[in-house]
């Protein structure tokens, strides 16, 4: 097993498009970190998309998150910024009046990282997918220093959505820490040719695969991630924190 991180492991989960089955993946990768030792934090910086509670808008990818990192978080800190509408993020922030700011997802994120080794970032739509008039997926991801993790949709024309998003990601000038390939399509034909392909073009590890409605190709996932980390030189020593009673 790979030595786990003396610093918080920052990871920012995106996809190739919008439904792509972010939020499935970044569960279950913190649920494999997780049994690993490891104290994991999930994080939604922006969600649109809300529903109406008592206790205010609540966004039912971040509620996900909370629920599979175990710790009893605000959900503010969890989702600094929850809209109502299911439009893009950039959209539904200018209908709110309510431009997100990195300052204060960054805030957030310092105080989840306090608390984990691990923070799991997920991202809105696809990468290119603007979180303001001027500002990108990108710019957040350089302000917090994170690995971006890419999920790939397994379909039809998944090979050039996935080519075209890691090199928008490398240039940038953000770090792909590797990539995760989801079954949204069953019935794909040739699966595997197309994954041999995407291993081929990616510059990037594979680190696992999430089956269709079975997750058992998934228990490497964390191993596979930190190796690629301690390989870029991200975690060098065996320190864990002890999680929350």
């Amino acid at each position: 097993m790979p030595a786990l991180p003396a610093e918080t492991v920052n990871l920012y989960v995106t996809g190739t498009d919008t439904g792509i089955g972010k939020t499935r993946v970044a569960c279950r990768l913190i649920a494999a970190l997780r049994a690993r030792g490891l104290v994991v934090a999930g994080m939604k910086p922006v969600a649109s998309g809300c529903a109406i509670t008592p206790d205010g808008l609540r966004n039912e990818d971040a509620l996900a998150l909370r629920m599979a990192t175990g710790l009893d978080v605000d959900y503010a800190t969890l989702n600094p910024y929850a809209f109502r509408e299911p439009i893009a993020p950039h959209l539904a922030a200018s209908d709110a009046g309510t431009p997100v700011e990195t300052s204060r997802i960054a805030t957030a994120h310092a105080q989840l990282a306090a608390r984990a080794d691990a923070v799991v970032v997920e991202g809105v739509g696809g990468w290119a997918a603007p979180l303001g008039a001027q500002l990108d997926q990108a710019d957040l991801v350089r302000t917090l220093d994170l690995h971006v993790i890419l999920v790939v949709g397994l379909r039809l024309g998944c090979i050039s959505h996935a080519r075209l998003t890691a090199r928008a990601i490398t240039a940038d000038g953000c770090r792909l820490a590797g990539w995760i390939g989801n079954r949204i399509d069953p019935a794909m034909d040739r699966v595997d040719d197309n994954i041999d392909t995407l291993r081929a073009c990616i510059d990037a590890p594979l680190l696992g695969i999430v089956g269709h409605g079975d997750d058992a190709e998934t228990g490497t996932l964390a191993d596979a991630l930190l190796h690629s980390m301690l390989k870029a030189g991200a975690c060098n020593a065996d320190a864990r924190r002890t999680p929350d009673p």
